[in-house]
């Protein structure tokens, strides 16, 4: 199988690392020269283009199927809709009009399009509720995945990613120092993100369908505050309420989205499908950081 990752980032540097192991041809995209470098120094393909720009994606080999997880950097609605919906749009067109087009194009979306649920149990099923301009523009590039991709002979899938941990990215120290907002977490680490986007591309799962891709185990915020002090061997943090957070008028909206969404998100459809986890919860994934944390030096 080729698999071509557009927006080799994080979680796609470890895709392509995992299909290169399986035995498959990965090939990274990205923009930038750093990119480059990252791509290469994780063994596989690289080639640069832009998601935006058909012309540069010329450059890309032919693929069994496209991965899509190009990121805006976290900056506003209106740069991530041109890369989530017209970058996704023009990666469809430009590669369904391949003499030898994808099968297959896995866009990889985020469980922020649910919006709040007051701490209720989400999954597939439950409809979308976006509460920002980003988080729209998100649900519209699921629209784009799932109905303009099989027009252009692409069946699409959308892998619906919680929040995503993992080396470098724990924030492990922000959760020991506090305060910490009362909420729910949702999370994935990046091995059992890129390992279900993975799974479902070898085991050709998931067409025209939506997939939830999180972990066994959401878990109140609070709670698990205090287990990492008590692994860690550090007094609990100090807590704070909701209403307590958003007293601040310095919040960001994407700050102050996380503080109003609190949901539970199902893994069960991803496990009925037969994927097994690597970090079925929290306490596995923040094992070694956890190691670490205690061994450093006085």
């Amino acid at each position: 199988m080729e698999v071509a990752i557009l927006g080799c980032g994080y979680v796609g540097l470890e895709l392509g690392r995992q299909l290169t192991e399986a035995g498959h041809r990965a090939i990274g995209v990205r923009r930038s020269e750093s990119g480059i470098e990252a791509i290469e120094d994780a063994g596989f393909e690289a080639v640069q283009a832009d998601v935006t720009d058909a012309e540069t994606l010329s450059a890309v080999p032919d693929a069994d199927a496209i991965v899509f997880s190009a990121s805006s950097g976290g900056r506003d609605a209106e740069t991530a809709r041109e890369i989530y919906v017209e970058g996704l749009r023009t990666a469809i067109e430009h590669f369904g009009a391949r003499e030898n087009p994808p099968e297959r194009l896995l866009y990889t979306s985020s469980t922020g399009v649910y919006g709040d649920h007051g701490g209720d149990w989400v999954d597939e099923e439950t409809p979308l509720s976006p509460q920002t301009d980003k988080t729209e523009v998100l649900a519209e590039a699921e629209r784009v995945a799932l109905d303009e991709a099989p027009e252009n002979g692409i069946d699409g899938t959308v892998a619906r990613l919680a929040g995503i941990y993992g080396p470098d990215r724990t924030r492990l120290e922000r959760y020991l120092e506090g305060p910490v907002t009362e909420g729910y977490l949702n999370m994935i680490h990046r091995d059992d993100a890129a390992g279900a986007v993975r799974f479902l591309l070898a085991e050709d799962l998931a067409r025209g369908e939506v997939v939830l891709v999180v972990d066994d185990e959401p878990v109140s915020k609070w709670a698990f505050a205090d287990w990492l002090a008590d692994e860690c061997g550090e007094e609990h943090p100090p807590k704070q309420t909701t209403d307590e957070r958003l007293a601040d008028d310095d919040l960001s909206e994407r700050v102050e989205r996380r503080i109003l969404t609190s949901k539970r998100c199902s893994n069960d459809k991803l496990r009925t499908l037969g994927h097994d986890f690597n970090y079925p919860t929290y306490r596995e994934g923040y094992r070694d950081e956890i190691e670490a944390y205690r061994n450093q030096p006085e």
